[in-house]
């Protein structure tokens, strides 16, 4: 029997604009299995990204409860719930977020610096992710000097790094053409499957909710339905 990692229970989140209460999320409740791949989509204004960032712990929910691994990140306080995404959680982005005078080796050793690791194993790590990549021959490179798929690889580097076990992605090749979309797809598909990440990600792409195990739909805040993709 799967385990789960995440459960949500009942979730709300609203935004405040002066005294009025914008609400985003309303009543979600969810469970996503250890291991799973899970897409997210929905029209734009939908949720989507407010509850990818929750399951980060990026964000907290108004109400409701998120537990990962059995652990209620929403009753952590800030400083710990930082400690606590830079321990489980690994962040893809649309737009790679590289430093552009550091190149990709020093780009993915970044989470590293908040470790006790020294510089050797450091570098060691950094070079084992860029080759998990497929852009160990890259090391060197600044971002200036990279094609587009190949900066989200070394953003993917970065996040795998300190060996999350759930990856949470927002809208991860909507600044890329298909194939090099397809590739970090693939790749996706891969830590997925033979290193054991738990992915949700956020997509507008049909196409990259089919690279994903199951498919959820927001709609207005709410949960509309599922598929198995």
């Amino acid at each position: 029997m799967a385990e789960t990692l995440i459960e949500i229970a009942d979730i709300a989140k609203d935004y405040h604009r002066g005294k009025v209460a914008i609400p985003v999320l309303s009543e979600i409740s969810l469970q996503i299995e250890k291991g799973d791949f899970l897409a997210l989509m929905g029209p734009s204004g939908s949720g989507k990204t407010t509850l990818l960032n929750l399951i980060g712990g990026l964000d907290t929910p108004t109400s409701g409860s998120i537990s990962i691994d059995g652990e209620r990140i929403d009753k952590l306080t800030q400083g710990k719930l930082a400690a606590w995404r830079s321990r489980h959680v690994g962040f893809v982005f649309q737009f790679y977020n590289l430093l552009p005078v550091l190149t990709a080796e020093k780009n993915v050793e970044l989470p590293l610096l908040l470790t006790n690791l020294n510089r050797k194993e450091r570098k060691k790590r950094a070079l084992a992710a860029l080759a998990v990549v497929g852009l160990q021959d890259r090391a060197s490179h600044r971002p200036t000097e990279l094609s587009g798929g190949q900066e989200q690889r070394v953003a993917i580097a970065r996040a795998i790094v300190s060996d999350p076990g759930l990856l949470v992605c927002d809208e991860p090749t909507g600044d890329l053409d298909r194939a090099t979309a397809d590739e970090i797809l693939e790749l996706l598909q891969l830590l997925n499957r033979e290193y054991g990440k738990t992915i949700v990600m956020v997509t507008h792409d049909p196409k990259a909710a089919d690279h994903a195990n199951h498919c959820l739909y927001l709609d207005k805040g709410s949960l509309s339905g599922s598929q198995t993709a």
